[in-house]
């Protein structure tokens, strides 16, 4: 098309403007780049100079101290008279301004030689670092150390030290010298980078020993791992843009190593102080051009605003058009209008990649040559009730042009004029990712559902604010809720945890890791089943479960049924302290009772017994009449025993045909013979055993606390010299110990009396 000469000018005027616009964008810029490469010439230089001064004062320095090395371990200069040794190990380069002085060092720290005084200072430097450096051999040559501060002046100094060792290479001390830190602040302070400007000098570890301007908090402090240290310890050298730790200020820095020494030096100077002045000529420059610009600008205004009305409908259009088009080409589906001869008016690029046909290629053919005759006549009575008003939506299997099978959603939409149609929108969607993701999801389900059916501890689900949303089996057995009943209750509801004595209840798990947002371990209770009120003692564990975005999306809880393995815990624990064949106390538990008695007795100031009994002629039954009949004699004698003391007191097996009876809170000794006459009148009645009838007799010895101990082990012994004692006298009868010999506890047996205890005065 050709353009009529206000179009002419109105171009002619735009490229002007934009000519002028570059023209002046292009000065601008390259005094932009020309004011960035001066800055980084500058502050190289300044990073290399600095550098020199630095290396060219440490190796002086250096030098000067290898010379008092050399000198303290050459035995002819360390004999020479005090004075003389003097001149002889510290030259002249010590009396260099900022040079601090020297000090020899024993391996102990102390000071052996001072470079300022004759006789050295009584000071010991053993915890700095550049003395226990050198310690195992973990470091040679020189060593920079931390920036530390004069205990006299309050000054600052750099530390610098050199080991030195003796004839047999074993280290014999340490040469240490100072750099005043103002030796190196004059030198920064003599340059000038502008505002927000600063040069800095590090220890290779990324510690600060000075910087300008010059801050007193940041002498000595550790900025190692920070991102321009880093970059510092790359490279040797370099130049970087980046922003400050202090001040958050972008910076352009060039950086330079010291020489060997372990020292680096920064120059940086702020972005903004760099580009100052270039924005000042980037305003008059960018003003000027904005003028020029605007004038264009007007007059291509003047010209184009007749011709804006002329193309305004038409650009409108287009624009329309254009954006419909572009909306459509870019959907996931495919989109089509086709006629009511079911002819095609418009078709989206989608159907490339379904059919491998073009939009071009598809416009004016009928629906037929698309789908092919099999799937038109499966779709057929949709497109039928489409054109009769009527719209469908269905679901259809497709085969791409790569021969793989895809699934789709189709919707046929009538375009209605009045009552009349006068076509078809279409749109099919793939939906082939969503069936997959469908059948995984079944697949995934079905399968979690079969494994919780088929484990045998108990599963509880819950959403988010703790509803049950599954039972597996187990779980339903335990708590004697059923599915149907328990989704949509709280678990509180579902699952009561108590202590194991099942009154008190205890906080749910699942509450726990639902608040925590975190797994809570295995907490053990009981749990009451709802209907039956059985119990069962349970192991609960409760973890969160949450989304791929970390949000909690609800708990699962797991119930391990113990009821079995506490049962035979409690069984065991049971056996490990009483006897199996009587269920009496055994000697565990008697000695743990024994102990507690006498505490209690040195405490309140009473007295307790101690009673060992011995069934008499026992071994003959057992040989006579068997070992079962034995057995069942010593449950009866237990039985017996038991009934006639009181609930505080013990009554132990010892073992065989022996039994010990313990008898706390005695006060006189009269209940102890008391406590004798009933287990003999209770034990003297026959026994029936096995259709026999058997009498049976007794021999028992007593010991008091604290007449005759006081401690069990003690109590015991005599209480069984004193059974013995009562054996060999004629056996049947009870003996209170009394040193070496036993005393008699008669229990009179004449007709129609009552049993009287004959105590003499060893109670």
């Amino acid at each position: 098309m050709r353009l009529s000469v206000s179009s002419r000018l109105i171009l002619l005027a735009l490229l002007l403007s934009l000519g002028i616009g570059g023209l002046f964008a292009r000065s601008i810029w390259a005094l932009h780049e020309e004011a960035w490469r001066n800055a980084q010439r500058t502050n190289v230089n300044l990073a290399r100079t600095l550098s020199e001064n630095i290396a060219r004062t440490m190796e002086s320095f250096d030098q000067s101290m290898q010379g008092v090395v050399e000198g303290v371990t050459d035995p002819q200069v360390m004999a020479l008279p005090p004075a003389m040794r003097q001149r002889a190990l510290f030259d002249n380069s010590l009396r260099v301004q900022g040079i601090g002085s020297i000090l020899v060092l024993d391996r102990a720290g102390n000071v052996v030689i001072d470079s300022e005084f004759e006789k050295p200072r009584q000071a010991n430097f053993g915890d700095r670092d550049y003395v226990q450096v050198f310690d195992g051999g973990a470091h040679t040559g020189l060593f920079v150390g931390a920036p530390v501060r004069a205990r006299l002046s309050g000054l600052y100094s750099l530390p610098v030290s050199r080991a030195f060792y003796d004839s047999a290479g074993q280290l014999a001390g340490v040469v240490a010298g100072t750099i005043q830190l103002g030796h190196f602040q004059n030198l920064f302070n003599a340059l000038n980078l502008g505002p927000d400007g600063s040069l800095n000098l590090f220890r290779s570890d990324g510690v600060l020993i000075v910087r300008f301007p010059f801050s007193e908090d940041a002498v000595g402090r550790s900025l190692a791992g920070m991102p321009n240290i880093r970059v510092f310890q790359s490279a040797r050298s370099g130049v970087f843009t980046g922003r400050a730790a202090h001040g958050n200020v972008e910076r352009l820095y060039a950086f330079q190593h010291v020489g060997d020494y372990p020292l680096m030096v920064s120059v940086a100077q702020s972005v903004e102080s760099i580009y100052a002045g270039w924005y000042r000529s980037a305003w008059l420059l960018g003003g000027f051009t904005l003028v020029l610009m605007a004038a264009c600008a007007g007059l291509a205004w003047l010209f184009a605003r007749e011709l804006r009305r002329r193309q305004q409908v038409s650009g409108q259009l287009a624009q329309a058009e254009h954006d419909l088009r572009t909306l459509l080409n870019n959907l996931p589906s495919m989109i089509g209008y086709w006629d009511s001869s079911l002819h095609n008016r418009f078709a989206n690029h989608a159907y490339v990649e379904w059919f491998g046909q073009a939009p071009d290629q598809m416009r004016g053919r009928h629906i037929r040559e698309l789908l092919g005759e099999a799937l038109y006549e499966k779709n057929r009575p949709y497109l039928e009730q489409a054109l009769q008003g009527h719209a469908q939506l269905f679901e259809r299997t497709i085969v791409d042009p790569k021969g793989g099978a895809r699934y789709a959603i189709a919707s046929y939409v009538p375009d209605m004029d009045g009552d009349q149609v006068r076509g078809i929108f279409v749109q099919v969607t793939d939906i082939t990712e969503r069936k997959r993701m469908e059948d995984a999801l079944f697949e995934e389900k079905e399968r979690m559902h079969l494994t919780l059916k088929s484990i045998g501890d108990a599963v509880v689900c819950t959403d988010a604010q703790g509803l049950v949303t599954y039972l597996n089996p187990v779980a339903q057995r335990l708590t004697g809720w059923q599915m149907f009943d328990a989704v949509g209750r709280s678990v509180d509801d579902v699952i009561h945890l108590h202590t194991s004595d099942g009154q008190v209840p205890q906080p749910s798990p699942l509450r726990q890791a639902l608040h925590g947002q975190k797994p809570v371990e295995p907490t053990r209770g009981v749990v009451l089943h709802r209907t039956s009120g059985q119990r069962f003692d349970v192991e609960e564990t409760a973890s969160p479960i949450t989304d791929r975005h970390g949000q909690i999306t609800g708990a699962v809880t797991v119930l391990r049924d113990v009821t079995d393995a506490v049962a035979m815990a409690e069984r065991m624990a049971h056996l490990a302290q009483y006897d199996a064949l009587t269920d009496l106390p055994n000697r565990v538990l008697l000695q743990n009772r024994a102990s507690q008695a006498l505490i209690h007795a040195q405490r309140d100031q009473t007295s307790l017994a101690v009673m060992y009994i011995d069934l008499d002629g026992f071994k003959q039954i057992n040989d006579t009449l068997g070992h079962d009949v034995g057995d069942e004699l010593l449950v009866q004698i237990a039985q017996r025993l038991t009934g006639v003391v009181r609930a505080s007191d013990t009554v132990c097996r010892q073992g065989g045909d022996e039994f010990v009876v313990l008898l706390p809170g005695i006060d006189a000794a009269e209940q102890v013979c008391h406590v004798a006459r009933k287990i003999e009148a209770a034990c003297s009645a026959p026994y029936v055993l096995n259709g026999r009838v058997l009498s049976v007799g007794l021999s028992g010895g007593i010991a008091l606390f604290p007449q005759h101990g006081d401690n069990f082990k003690a109590l015991s012994r005599h209480a069984d010299a004193a059974m013995y004692a009562a054996k060999q006298a004629g056996r049947r009868q009870f003996r209170l110990y009394a040193g070496t010999d036993a005393e008699p506890v008669r229990v009179a047996q004449e007709s129609g009396a009552a049993p009287v205890c004959s105590l003499n005065k060893s109670f």
